[in-house]
């Protein structure tokens, strides 16, 4: 990472060198918020008067939420019932 050192002789400097920041700091927050617009954004697929489109989009959706109820689920059987809370008692 480079190291920005400046030296500073007089108080105009100081306050130009502020003014900079705060224009570098406001153009990235312009980026940010352009980003994150474009990233929650409603789908054009959805407002699309195509029936293919809407049954891509809806299967698609689906397949999605099928995949995260499968994660949950491997992930409750491994954390959950490996610590011994399933309530199955063991065979002795």
């Amino acid at each position: 990472m480079e190291k920005n050192l400046h030296t500073y002789t007089t108080l105009a400097d100081i306050r130009q060198r502020k003014e900079d920041l705060l224009d570098s700091i406001r153009d990235d927050d312009n980026q940010m918020r352009t980003l994150w617009g474009l990233l929650f954004r409603k789908p054009d697929m959805l407002t699309s008067s195509s029936p293919t489109k809407r049954l891509t989009s809806l299967m698609s959706t689906s397949v999605g939420v099928l995949d995260a109820a499968i994660l949950g689920w491997k992930l409750y059987r491994k954390f959950y019932l490996k610590n011994g809370k399933s309530g199955k008692r063991r065979k002795r």
